[in-house]
């Protein structure tokens, strides 16, 4: 799994740690920390939560391309 450099952008963006985020979704930090080192694959139900809180998209946070797999 690719690290996602997508979503930790997103949440430096927004200002806001692993831990506010983790904690606004009710998971661990660990979780987004995994998340974004590509070391776990979220359920679609916490990617959709990701995405409300980040105010991003699937498809901009989520969606690799066929280039960019490894």
């Amino acid at each position: 799994m690719a690290r996602n450099l997508r979503m930790r952008a997103a949440r430096a963006a927004k200002d806001m740690t692993q831990k506010e985020l983790a904690d606004r979704l009710g998971v661990a930090r660990q979780t987004i920390n995994a998340i974004e080192n590509g070391d776990y694959n979220p359920s679609i139900k916490l990617c959709l939560g990701i995405c409300r809180a980040l105010d991003r998209t699937l498809d901009q946070l989520f969606w690799e391309d066929e280039e960019n797999e490894e």
